[in-house]
């Protein structure tokens, strides 16, 4: 009898072992599956990254390209900048040589008793206008140059 009883309790701890082997190689089944999942989620990311990286290194490349680009510009507006300053400051020059030229030849020509007869216009030559209207020229040209400063 005490055989048989042993041979029971093998029988029921033999299929409690069969019962958690199968459980266990379900599990396992299971892990493997998720672990290949797990390993194609770290292959893309690891490509995802290497993508990144590599964008990150053509928007650093094209940010210095740019910097570049506008250190140059601004080098050459630099330059104009001085150009036209030292153009400004010789147009006034000119202008004002000119505004004093025009102020002590002016009275000089209405001193004049009998008046000279007017000039007929040839339009082939505008630099013939009216002495009145060049003035008018030179006194707008005046002030454009000095409200540019």
């Amino acid at each position: 009898m005490m055989e048989w009883l042993l041979e029971t309790v093998l029988l029921v701890l033999l299929t409690a072992t069969l019962f958690h082997a199968v459980r266990l190689e379900r599990a396992l089944g299971v892990l493997k599956r998720d672990r290949a999942m797990l390993e194609e989620l770290v292959a893309g990311f690891n490509s995802s990254t290497r993508a990144a990286e590599q964008g990150i290194e053509r928007l650093r490349t094209a940010a210095e390209g740019t910097g570049r680009q506008v250190q140059r510009q601004t080098e050459v507006a630099s330059g104009l900048k001085d150009d036209l300053a030292f153009l400004t400051e010789r147009g006034e020059k000119l202008a004002d040589r000119l505004d004093r030229v025009l102020r002590v030849a002016r009275p000089l020509g209405q001193d004049t008793s009998d008046p000279a007869p007017e000039p007929s216009r040839d339009p082939s030559r505008p630099d013939e206008a009216e002495p009145r209207l060049r003035s008018q020229a030179e006194r707008d040209l005046l002030r454009a140059l000095r409200m540019a400063r």
